[in-house]
């Protein structure tokens, strides 16, 4: 008889500065991993500044991955349902749509709406190793898959 074992989570809302937000998430990372905490997501809403959400088992684990962490503010006492939050989280597809030798342009960063071909793709870290097309010289620049648009593919 196997049973799926469906793990109960809870949702807290965590006050942090404004605009400091992706710094927090880097620390509660590094916290989570460092502590072994049982921290499923942190997620940063979409459109709302000064909070992030921390997904956890426990309270406790929640305010240990927050504990000491610059620009973090304290958990709300109030559990978050996830009806809550549900319409500022945007469902992502993971399936890579990106091949070596693709053109693509940069959708973000410093080199944004630059040309670029793909010449590595790191699933596991989420990655593409890209060189400029109109560089002079071919330097290989690691960015995020989410920051480059596949416009013309190499058959």
């Amino acid at each position: 008889m196997s049973e799926s074992k469906e793990i109960n989570t809870l949702i807290f809302a965590l006050r942090t500065t404004a605009n400091r937000e992706d710094q927090v998430i880097d620390f509660i990372s590094s916290n989570i991993i460092k502590k072994k905490l049982e921290v499923y997501s942190v997620i940063r809403p979409h459109g709302m500044r000064g909070y992030v959400f921390v997904e956890a088992k426990s309270r406790t684990d929640a305010e240990q991955a927050a504990h000491n962490i610059p620009y973090a503010r304290g958990i709300l006492p109030k559990e978050i349902e996830y009806k809550e939050i549900e319409h500022m989280l945007e469902q992502v597809k993971r399936e890579l749509n990106i091949k070596k030798n693709d053109i693509v342009e940069i959708i973000s960063g410093p080199f944004k709406r630059e040309t670029a071909k793909i010449t590595r793709i790191d699933e596991s870290k989420e990655e593409v190793v890209v060189e400029l097309v109109e560089a002079a010289v071919p330097i290989p620049i690691t960015i995020k898959i989410d920051s480059v648009k596949v416009i013309r593919r190499d058959d």
